[in-house]
C-alpha cells in the first residue's frame, strides 16, 4: 500500500533560524548550505547578522534561549525591527544524526517555516531590570550566608562555643563579641560583657563559652571570614537602596505603579 505524503502549510515564508553559541552564531535563512553563514559575537557582528538577514528579505527570526548568549543578539534583532521568536531548546530537538551547528539552525529555520515554535515568556525592560537587582541582591545574601558558617566553622575549631550562648552568631550579642575578637581580645570576661540585655544566657555561662585554644590559624580564618561577612551586608545594604531608587524613579515616571 502507498503511503501518502502529507504536506505542511508554510507559515513563515520569510524567516530564518539562528544556533546561538558562546563564541560564534550560525544563521540559516534557507535549507541549504550556502543557505547557513558563520557570525561572531561582538557587537559589530550582531549587527553584521541583522544587516544579512534584512538583505536576504527576512522578516521573522527563531533561536533558542541558550545561556546568557542570546539576550545582545535578541535586542538588536528587535531595533531592526524582526519579529523574534525565543523558543526552549526542548522544542527544537530533532531526530537522530550528530549534531551540528549547521543542522540546528537549518532545523530551526524549518520548524520556523512551519510554524511549529512557540516564543517563550519574556518579561518587558522594566520588569527583567528589577530582576536584575533582585538577583544580586540574593548572591550577596547567599555569601553573606556562607561566610557566616564558615565564621561558626572557626569558632568552633577555636572552642568558643558562641552557637551554645546566642541564638544567632550575627546577631547583636554575637556580632560584638566576634568583632571584639577579632581585634585581638581574647579575654572571656571582657567578651562576655558584650551581652545583649535580650540574651537570654547570664554574662557568667557566656564567658565559660569563650574559654579557647586561641591558636592564630583559626583566629585569622575568623577574621577573614567576619570581614567578608560585613562586606556582603554592605553590599545588601547597596542592592537595597538600588531598588528602592528603581522603584521610586518607575513611580515618578508612571504614577498608575502606586498601586
Amino acid at each position: 500500500m502507498e503511503r501518502k505524503k502529507m504536506e505542511l502549510e508554510i507559515i513563515n515564508p520569510n524567516c530564518a533560524g539562528i544556533d546561538i553559541g558562546s563564541k560564534s552564531h550560525f544563521v540559516a535563512v534557507g535549507q541549504s548550505l550556502e543557505d547557513v553563514k558563520e557570525f561572531g559575537v561582538y557587537a559589530d557582528d550582531l549587527v553584521s547578522i541583522c544587516l544579512h538577514l534584512k538583505g536576504y528579505g527576512i522578516t521573522s527570526v527563531a533561536m533558542e534561549s541558550t545561556g546568557n548568549y542570546w539576550q545582545n543578539l535578541y535586542v538588536e534583532l528587535e531595533r531592526h525591527g524582526l519579529e523574534v521568536t525565543l523558543c526552549n531548546g526542548k522544542f527544537t530537538k530533532h531526530a537522530k544524526g550528530k549534531k551540528t551547528d549547521v543542522k540546528d539552525c537549518r532545523w530551526i529555520q524549518k520548524l520556523h517555516t512551519l510554524g511549529l515554535l512557540t516564543s517563550s515568556f519574556l518579561p518587558d525592560q522594566t520588569t527583567e531590570e528589577l530582576r536584575t537587582f533582585c538577583r544580586q541582591r540574593n548572591n550577596m545574601i547567599d555569601l553573606a550566608a556562607q561566610a557566616s558558617h564558615k565564621m561558626q566553622k572557626y569558632l568552633k575549631l577555636l572552642n568558643f562555643r558562641l552557637d551554645v550562648v546566642v541564638n544567632d552568631i550575627c546577631g547583636l550579642t554575637g556580632q560584638a563579641i566576634i568583632a571584639d575578637i577579632c581585634k585581638g581580645n581574647l579575654d572571656p570576661q571582657k567578651l562576655a560583657a558584650h551581652r545583649n540585655g535580650n540574651c537570654k544566657k547570664s554574662q557568667e555561662e557566656i564567658a565559660k563559652a569563650l574559654k579557647g585554644n586561641n591558636r592564630a590559624d583559626f583566629l585569622f580564618g575568623l577574621k577573614q571570614e567576619y570581614e567578608s561577612y560585613l562586606f556582603y551586608q554592605k553590599k545588601i545594604e547597596d542592592c537595597d537602596k538600588q531598588i528602592n531608587l528603581f522603584l521610586k524613579n518607575q513611580i515618578n515616571t508612571d504614577p498608575l505603579k502606586k498601586n
